[in-house]
């Protein structure tokens, strides 16, 4: 199978800023948890990964960042290629490299926020740390940029925001503020892992905005995971459809969703419409 391309919008005839080619991961026990994977993403560039739980989308995402489960094994190529950083194979790469990879070349927002966010520390400094790091800010400037962060972010009171605990604020608020951090790097690549799922439909479309907005003001690549193909098709341009590890459909958005060719992609195209359906109120 071709590695396939997503355009979406990015910059043609340039270097990937990630190109993933034969990726496998496997178990412990030496079960292919993903199998042959091959893609590329250009900077500016959308691209949807689908699948059903157990297809492998997660375990792509965290393969990619160099953050897979101990005793999982993976071969193949994972290559980011970010502005400013040394061109790097994510596969046999010293942790001190992967290091200054995750936040300038690549950063992930995870389907549950409380994963990213420290329960016992206020939400400015959490989101100081990765603008300090980064950006080098200190002082009023720092405090200046924390506020703006959370501005960015469509957070009404980010004064309070910035002061509260997690768990104080909602699940939404939650999820905007792990995008502000992820968003803080200035990553050439944003991995959405799932990032609505835990969320009910009103606030799950105000994210999709948000992030669909967003990425589109930093020309950020964009690696959206999910099992929805209407949330996936809502803000990616290019989709590759996993099976139990395995690429088995790739193509345009528009492509899959009217003439799919796979009968696990035709399934999850029917499913989107029976549900579509099941929500279309009509009123007398």
């Amino acid at each position: 199978m071709n590695p396939p391309g997503a355009s979406g919008g990015g910059k043609k005839g340039g270097a990937g800023v990630l190109e993933v080619i034969g990726l496998t991961v496997r178990s412990g026990e030496g079960r292919a948890l993903v199998s042959d994977l091959s893609f590329a993403i250009e900077p500016g560039a959308r691209l949807g990964l689908i699948g059903e739980s157990g297809s492998g989308k997660s375990l792509t995402a965290l393969a990619i960042m160099g953050l897979l489960p101990a005793g999982m094994t993976v071969s193949g190529s994972i290559v980011l290629d970010a502005p400013g950083l040394a061109r790097t194979d994510v596969i046999g790469a010293a942790e001190r490299h992967l290091k200054g990879l995750r936040g300038r070349g690549a950063t992930v927002v995870f389907q549950e926020p409380l994963t990213a966010l420290d329960p016992l520390m206020k939400i400015g400094r959490q989101l100081a740390e990765p603008l300090r790091r980064v950006r080098g800010l200190r002082g009023a400037a720092l405090r200046r940029a924390v506020v703006t962060a959370l501005e960015e972010v469509r957070l009404p009171t980010p004064g309070r925001v910035a002061k509260a605990y997690p768990h104080e604020i909602s699940g939404g608020q939650r999820q905007r503020v792990a995008i502000a951090m992820a968003l803080a790097c200035e990553p050439a690549l944003l991995i959405a892992d799932e990032p609505t799922t835990a969320l009910d439909v009103t606030v799950q479309a105000e994210v999709l905005a948000l992030l669909d907005g967003l990425v589109t003001a930093r020309g950020m690549a964009l690696l959206f995971i999910s099992h929805d193909l209407a949330v996936v098709s809502s803000v990616t341009d290019h989709v590759i459809v996993l099976k139990d590890g395995v690429a088995v459909e790739t193509g345009d958005v528009l492509d899959i969703v009217t003439s799919p060719r796979h009968p696990y992609t035709r399934d999850l195209v029917t499913s989107a419409r029976r549900l579509d359906s099941a929500l279309d109120w009509t009123h007398p």
